[in-house]
């Protein structure tokens, strides 16, 4: 090992740890960190991707917290194709550990959006319904649990309930800086008004029980409250539960 880090040049060198970092092999990329020569912060010529965004799609915890030693190292760097940092990347695929160990760093912003569609990692997290992602997430000091996509106006809470990840759903409620009340932009429908439509009870008790819910926020297009969708699709239990609530039955 130490003929080949003796003899190995930059170019080679720089190759060697991108494909150390990616498939986790982390005693190889301490010994590649040594050289003075190894800039942590190039991304691989094949996929854009630095070290640290490889490490952290493939969920090597190791090989992550071997590169984030390095003072030298930028852990918010983007790739070129979807725009998205280390974080995002862990957070999409469900890496756990990852994801808490670069929020923990006061140098990770949580809250950059990609450049594909303005999505966070949180955005992520929620929409896979990666439930230590997102507890992982919501324990950092500065994540915004509000940040919508750019293309439609999704928050993470909406995607939770969009996909009806129930264990989310009941994460974001906890913190009291999670707007429930939010719509998208394309149809204004709102996580209750998504809930009610598809007949997902346990949802919508969850946003019953927030005391700033608005019950009757109705969608964009066709004016449609919560109650008036439950009443539609035939989900008595959802028109029950929204009427003890204080639902306006005559909107």
């Amino acid at each position: 090992m130490s003929y080949f880090t003796t003899t190995i040049d930059a170019m080679h060198g720089q190759a060697t740890l991108s494909w150390a970092a990616q498939n986790g092999h982390e005693q190889v990329v301490r010994v590649l960190l040594e050289r003075s020569d190894i800039n942590p912060n190039i991304a691989d010529t094949q996929c854009g991707r630095t070290s640290l965004s490889l490490a952290s799609q493939n969920g090597h915890e190791g090989v992550v917290r071997v590169l984030l030693e390095r003072s030298d190292l930028d852990p918010n760097i983007v790739d070129p194709e979807g725009g998205q940092t280390p974080l995002s990347l862990a957070s999409m695929n469900g890496h756990e550990e990852v994801v808490r160990i670069l929020v923990k760093r006061d140098d990770v912003d949580p809250n950059i959006r990609d450049t594909a569609d303005g999505r966070t990692p949180l955005w992520w997290a929620a929409r896979n319904g990666h439930e230590g992602a997102v507890g992982a997430l919501l324990i950092g000091r500065h994540v915004d649990p509000n940040i919508a996509d750019s293309g439609s106006g999704r928050t993470p809470l909406y995607l939770a309930a969009e996909n009806r990840h129930e264990g989310v759903v009941r994460m974001l409620l906890e913190r009291n800086d999670t707007d429930p009340n939010r719509a998208d932009t394309k149809s204004g429908m709102t996580p209750l008004l998504l809930a009610s439509v598809n007949g997902w009870e346990e949802i919508v008790r969850m946003l019953g029980a927030r005391n700033d819910i608005d019950l009757n926020k109705a969608d964009a297009q066709e004016g449609f409250s919560p109650l008036g969708r439950a009443v539609l699709y035939g989900h008595l239990a959802i028109v029950k539960m929204l009427l003890q609530l204080g639902a306006d039955v005559n909107q």
